[in-house]
């Protein structure tokens, strides 16, 4: 059964963050609002909840969900490796909108799909996805919608597509952006910048001025 809450009260956000959190602990499927849209959330270490966000999607497995933290303490945690320009990129952009490909500690007992080795984290600048993200641990997020349709901006929209596949809506009302987070890819030689989003290549190069693009 599908429940949705208002999260503009106290009352109800309390309630929808012990709602959701269950949700996730039980290996069902949340949606939440973050800095940039809506997402799709399921624990990512549980791999059933992780292959039930991927057809709630409508999205295959060569597609692997990012994972969502609520600190850069926590991303230490999935990587062995932190590259000085992904440190800089950290410091200059977190949380925010951009979203950072590492490679993953071999001994994570998740399947986000087939990531090669590689996970994109990304540490929201919203403070209910944080506050749930420090309930739950890191979370395997995707924009809440189906596949090859608009990323929605409201928890309407996310809801009219995703309907009873979701076990908990938190609704923070609208997003402040339509666009997604921009992804680097710092688990090579040299970071390149995979998607402009949020962040330009402009604001990314005052920061890592080597950075490649495409």
């Amino acid at each position: 059964m599908t429940a949705r809450f208002d999260c503009s009260a106290p009352e109800t956000r309390a309630a929808g963050l012990r709602e959701a959190a269950e949700a996730l602990r039980e290996g069902r499927l949340v949606v939440v609002p973050t800095d940039t849209v809506y997402g799709l959330a399921a624990d990512a270490f549980a791999p059933e909840a992780v292959s039930g966000l991927l057809r709630a999607k409508g999205r295959g497995r060569h597609k692997p969900s990012p994972v969502l933290v609520p600190s850069v303490a926590a991303l230490r945690q999935l990587t062995d490796e932190l590259p000085e320009d992904a440190r800089k990129l950290i410091d200059a952009f977190w949380p925010g909108g951009l979203t950072l490909i590492v490679r993953h500690r071999s001994s994570l007992a998740w399947d986000l799909g087939e990531t090669g080795g590689t996970v994109a984290v990304r540490m929201p600048d919203h403070p209910l996805t944080l506050d749930l993200l420090s309930r739950s641990g890191p979370l395997a997020v995707s924009s809440a919608n189906l596949t090859d349709h608009p990323s929605p901006q409201d928890c309407d929209a996310a809801q009219g597509m995703l309907g009873d596949s979701v076990a908990v809506y938190l609704d923070g009302g609208r997003t402040p952006g339509a666009l997604s987070s921009s992804i680097v890819d710092v688990s090579g030689d040299t970071p390149r910048l995979l998607r402009e989003g949020t962040l330009s290549s402009a604001q990314l190069r005052a920061v890592v001025p080597h950075l490649a693009v495409g």
